[in-house]
């Protein structure tokens, strides 16, 4: 496995050659790069500056590990899951331009009064079309394990079911929810197979971090963990020994 960062707080201020530096001097391979922050690697950027980004990854050591999105189907107004799968699509080919192999999407929670049945209905059908466009582009679409109600496991193996397409994967997100009686294990079979991509938080919480790794390393899983943690006045230092900790805890399981 590799770790990269999630741009999310700790990176959200810092520009792309920023955030090429910091990774490499501190041994994250790769980077998820999130929507509506400083680095600005958004759907508006001309054919040029997507191929400016791409190259400025390409000449150094780090990788686009995806683009992390806000784009989600849950919503009752058929109008605005309309706008989020177009929006989807737009995002799709900016991942293939800039050399991204996934986008992050997300469920955000079951609306009251609606059958939980129909929306995940709904979510999965979203993502059944979002999923045809993307593999024309070689383009992975993961799903977080997110939401109020959505981020119950169970639900997100069905919405993926619904989907069924390869290219449309689980983002597992290292919350408590997938806890249950202190283990993971019960959740995590659910997704064996569809994790495409992993995201991790603070290491010295109670989540079983360990036992999480061994459950990726059994199931095949190679990709990146990607830790989404809080910005520092002294990044360098925080992004080094979380790296240092990330190694131990990987330590015996290759």
């Amino acid at each position: 496995m590799k770790l990269g960062l999630v741009t999310y707080n700790m990176a959200k201020d810092w520009d792309v050659d920023t955030i090429i530096q910091m990774c490499e001097k501190t041994g994250f391979q790769g980077v998820e790069l999130r929507t509506t922050h400083a680095h600005k690697v958004e759907v508006n950027l001309s054919v040029e500056e997507r191929k400016t980004v791409k190259q400025k990854f390409a000449d150094s050591k780090i990788e686009i590990a995806g683009l992390g999105s806000v784009f989600e189907y849950h919503a009752v107004d058929k109008a605005e899951v309309r706008r989020n799968i177009d929006g989807t699509k737009e995002y799709i080919v900016l991942a293939k331009d800039v050399g991204a192999p996934g986008i992050k999407v997300r469920p955000n929670g079951l609306p009251q009064d609606v059958p939980a049945e129909k929306t995940l209905e709904q979510i999965g059908l979203a993502l059944k079309e979002c999923g045809k466009f993307a593999k024309d582009y070689g383009v992975e679409i993961r799903l977080e394990v997110h939401g109020g109600g959505t981020s119950h496991v169970p639900h997100i193996r069905k919405i993926l079911d619904i989907a069924g397409s390869k290219n449309v994967v689980a983002c597992w997100n290292s919350n408590m929810g997938e806890v249950e009686n202190g283990s993971i294990e019960n959740n995590f079979r659910y997704l064996i197979g569809k994790i495409g991509l992993v995201h991790i938080t603070d290491l010295y919480s109670s989540y079983p971090w360990r036992k999480l790794f061994q459950l990726l390393y059994g199931s095949g899983y190679s990709g990146f963990t990607l830790a989404e943690i809080a910005e520092s006045s002294d990044p360098e230092r925080v992004m080094r020994y979380y790296k240092a900790v990330w190694d131990l805890l990987n330590s015996d399981l290759k």
